[in-house]
């Protein structure tokens, strides 16, 4: 139970990025009780955020599942009370389940009927109850269908830019691991 031991590092990362999650969280709760049509920006930007910061800390909880494992496979090299273990099991479950609360409300079908109702909204300038005369849906909607297209062609342009660099990062692997099995071959053959 050092000063130095990497769990205790980690445990207070992860416990901010759960701080900052809730957060968050709370704020697109509020976003979801609002009656008027959120601001669609703001709506994605904290969904986006929000599912990225449960994502990380779900990847931070794996690791430090894996380095209790590792800690439990091995007691005499680590000497560890029993007592320090199941406190650390306890708080990764702790964590986790907070995690798992709010990944389940965002994709419960309340939050997900909000979204697109909000989604509708946002394109049309009407709310879902209205139905929109045709002389109200001229150019307005015109522009906020535009933007939306343009919005959803930028994001699958950033996605195939980043397609495109793992690709090149792994072309460049494969390259290394060939011209690695190639030595390998040729030590064989002397």
């Amino acid at each position: 139970m050092s000063l130095e031991d990497p769990f205790f590092v980690v445990r207070g990362e992860v416990q901010k990025a759960v701080n900052t999650a809730r957060g968050l969280y709370q704020r697109w709760s509020e976003l979801l009780q609002e009656d008027a049509a959120v601001g669609r920006e703001e709506l994605d930007w904290t969904t986006n955020e929000l599912r990225n910061g449960l994502r990380s800390i779900e990847w931070d909880l794996e690791d430090l599942e894996e380095t209790i494992g590792i800690v439990e496979a091995n007691p005499g090299k680590f000497k560890l009370p029993a007592g320090d273990l199941q406190e650390r099991k306890v708080f990764v479950e702790r964590m986790r389940e907070a995690v798992q609360d709010m990944k389940d409300h965002m994709v419960s079908p309340a939050a997900i009927a909000f979204m697109e109702r909000n989604n509708r909204e946002m394109l049309t300038g009407k709310p879902a109850a209205q139905k929109p005369s045709r002389d109200l849906l001229d150019a307005s909607m015109a522009s906020t269908a535009s933007r939306y297209i343009e919005e959803q062609q930028a994001t699958q342009q950033l996605i195939l830019d980043q397609q495109d660099q793992q690709l090149e990062m792994v072309s460049g692997s494969i390259r290394v691991l060939k011209h690695m099995s190639g030595r390998v071959g040729e030590e064989l053959d002397e």
